[in-house]
């Protein structure tokens, strides 16, 4: 039996590419789009869309449920592979900007990571935009990086973790 066999639900996409001189084979690789699945919609017409698996490795072996996350913008064609990092300086710039509306946000996220749909939660605190990203693609692309974190951490904190970095660097709870 082969070592990295993974018993899992799979979705099978035909591509036929007729071997053939390397540099022409290689090519017709590499013309081979990324498949994606679209979760969530953003009103400026950007979507969150994930790939599984991710390619997350664990003591060697693939981690079959895992899933990455990214912000895919059609008019550019371009994947962005949006990190912690970015989202908590993100934050700590708008909190320079607006204190009250930052924490505001950063409450909202709590909503979400407690289970609240993004949409309902931006409606429900009255979100708005500050410079940056966009609160709609900041709760909506921690959704699915904790759905993610979950998945990863099964028996662990999951989701919490990263949102209780972020309620500490602002000095909440």
């Amino acid at each position: 039996m082969a070592k990295n066999l993974f018993n899992h639900n799979v979705h099978l996409v035909r591509l036929n590419i007729n071997n053939s001189e390397q540099n022409v084979f290689r090519g017709q690789l590499l013309d081979v789009p990324y498949l994606l699945y679209e979760v969530e919609q953003i009103s400026t017409g950007e979507k969150i869309v994930i790939n599984k698996p991710g390619g997350k490795r664990s003591f060697g072996r693939l981690a079959k449920n895992d899933f990455m996350v990214f912000i895919y913008s059609p008019v550019e064609d371009g994947l962005w592979l949006i990190s912690h990092d970015e989202i908590l300086d993100d934050l700590k710039l708008k909190y320079n900007t607006n204190k009250d509306a930052t924490i505001n946000i950063i409450y909202g996220l709590e909503d979400v990571c407690k289970g609240e749909e993004p949409d309902s939660v931006i409606k429900k605190r009255a979100l708005v935009n500050l410079n940056g990203i966009e609160v709609e693609i900041l709760l909506k692309v921690y959704k699915w990086i904790w759905g993610q974190e979950d998945c990863n951490y099964p028996k662990g904190e999951g989701r919490w973790l990263s949102m209780k970095a972020i309620l500490k660097e602002f000095g909440i709870q």
